[in-house]
């Protein structure tokens, strides 16, 4: 058994920043253990191009990126959320820049905000941050971490000791170390969320290839709140090529002047909205899908042909480089882009600290729903979230820290996983082909535009799939590869049912049952769609 005082499930901007921010205090020293589920750092925070939302000049104010935000959340936001978040940014900047992070010292403009409020470090801004923070995290003398080490299931109080009454509480979990094939505990007084999202469930995505919501997994199976799964952002420029999956197009090209045309070369999102290719994502996504559909085009196109080479070399080194390995001059070419999962909105249920339902248990960055984003999320305000969250829940563990006492004597790692089982080649083929219909079935019943007959088809396919995706588990040596499975195809049932709960159009959630907005009266907000384990 492995003992620590803090774990935290993901190696990303969140997960790092919290455990900076906690090995920091010296009130009392705290162990804090990292788990990562491949070797090294692994992560969507790495991919973020953009950069990150503050309000850093004199023209701006935190009252224009408040509204920007709740305008680009259709309603849904929780306001104390918003300005929680939001009024910190200028402190969050100054932590990354104490830790080593370097900025460009110009200014960017992306889709839905007013002034040019983006940091950003050339169009690498998440690699930067968080190269720097993993630097600072694996030479700092208080945090451990172990790389290769798949978290499985959370462990509660009631499950490790069942004649325990009262509240649920964590104690710790099993996780699988990759190398050795062997299932470990780790026993800690609190277990931090930061897996990231879940854009793997979506056979096309931005997302690296580990996004497979496993945190909202977990916490779901350990009994925490989920909500508002239904809105999955889906970026709207991707690159489309044949070679390229998930290469990202970032939305500070469009800040800059790039216009979207159609194959006819022709400029078309006015037609769906006054500010064109800067409207917020989900329209600017819709517009591109209903582009495709009316011309029979297989992509859209953007346009920044018009700037220099040299500006587009300085603003834009890595897109570049990258479309040039493809053979695309962006300088002289059309790039052509189509629509992918990109963020989740939704997630576990937290405050601003991220604490869940579950005592000890925490859900931080794109893993959490705090209602920053409501239906949609404005561009860069995510890297904000993640440093918020870490400074947030850091503050709330260092506080309250001798008020935490728990703990409960976990039980052997149960004989399923004890016991030897081999793991037969034609089985894992079968896996693989479940993944790939998941992900299909997602993209083709639940993307960017919906119905309630394409949903309950969604729905009762998904339902015989968790089935014998349970039998696999249960009788298959375990294994990363099931693992992924069994958490994505938990993530994706959940997706469903939240779409099919919420009966109108709001944000990313486009429903051709429900095209409007729900109308409620003016004391009343728009409700989050909340599932929980054993509830329908």
């Amino acid at each position: 058994m492995i003992e620590t005082d803090i774990v935290i499930i993901g190696s990303g901007v969140a997960a790092l920043a919290t455990a900076l921010k906690v090995a920091e205090h010296n009130s009392p020293a705290k162990k804090v253990l990292i788990l990562t589920k491949d070797k090294g750092p692994s992560t969507n925070s790495a991919m973020a191009q953009g950069g990150i939302a503050a309000v850093m000049g004199d023209d701006d104010s935190f009252e224009s990126h408040i509204q920007d935000t709740l305008i680009a959340g259709a309603g849904l936001c929780n306001l104390d959320a918003v300005r929680n978040i939001v009024g910190q940014a200028p402190e969050r900047i100054q932590d990354l820049i104490n830790w080593g992070v370097q900025f460009n010292s110009d200014l960017t403009r992306e889709g839905g905000h007013s002034f040019r409020r983006i940091l950003h470090h050339e169009d690498q801004t998440g690699a930067e941050i968080h190269k720097k923070l993993w630097h600072q995290a694996l030479n700092h003398p208080r945090i451990t971490i172990l790389e290769n080490h798949f978290a499985i299931d959370l462990i509660v109080n009631k499950q490790a000791d069942p004649s325990i009454t009262g509240p649920t509480s964590i104690v710790g979990l099993y996780v699988l170390d990759k190398i050795t094939d062997e299932v470990k505990i780790i026993s800690s007084k609190s277990c931090i969320l930061a897996t990231g999202g879940a854009g793997k469930v979506y056979l096309y995505t931005s997302n690296w290839g580990g996004a497979t919501g496993d945190g909202i997994a977990m916490a779901y199976r350990a009994g925490a709140r989920i909500a508002n799964l239904e809105f999955m952002q889906f970026h709207p420029t991707c690159l489309y090529h044949r070679d390229s999956r998930n290469f990202l197009i970032t939305e500070a090209m469009r800040g800059e002047g790039a216009e979207l045309i159609n194959a006819k070369g022709e400029a078309f999102m006015k037609k769906y909205h006054p500010l064109g290719s800067l409207a917020p994502r989900d329209i600017v996504a819709r517009g591109i899908d209903a582009e495709i559909k009316k011309t029979g085009e297989a992509c859209v196109y953007l346009d920044i042909r018009h700037k220099p080479i040299d500006f587009l070399k300085s603003h834009f080194p890595n897109i570049y480089a990258k479309c040039l390995e493809f053979g695309i001059d962006i300088s002289k070419d059309l790039i052509p882009v189509v629509p992918a999962a990109h963020y989740l909105c939704g997630g576990v249920l937290t405050d601003v600290s991220g604490h869940t339902d579950i005592i000890g248990l925490f859900a931080i960055g794109e893993t959490a729903c705090t209602g920053l984003h409501g239906a949609n999320r404005l561009a860069s305000n995510s890297l904000l979230e993640c440093l918020a969250m870490a400074h947030n829940c850091a503050e709330k563990l260092n506080s309250e820290w001798t008020a935490i006492t728990e703990k409960t004597v976990i039980q052997k790692v149960p004989k399923k996983w004890t016991k030897p089982q081999n793991t037969n080649s034609d089985e894992m083929i079968v896996i693989t082909h479940m993944w790939e219909e998941i992900r299909r079935l997602m993209w083709n019943y639940v993307g960017i535009v919906r119905s309630n007959k394409r949903l309950e088809r969604a729905d009762h396919r998904l339902q015989n799939i968790k089935n014998e995706v349970k039998e696999y588990y249960s009788n298959m040596k375990i294994h990363s590869d099931i693992l992924e499975l069994r958490n994505i195809a938990i993530v994706a049932s959940l997706t469903v049912e939240c779409a099919l709960k919420r009966h109108e159009s709001r944000g990313i959630h486009y429903s051709l049952d429900y095209p409007t907005k729900e109308e409620t009266n003016a004391d009343a907000s728009p409700e989050n769609t909340i599932v929980l384990r054993g509830l329908k």
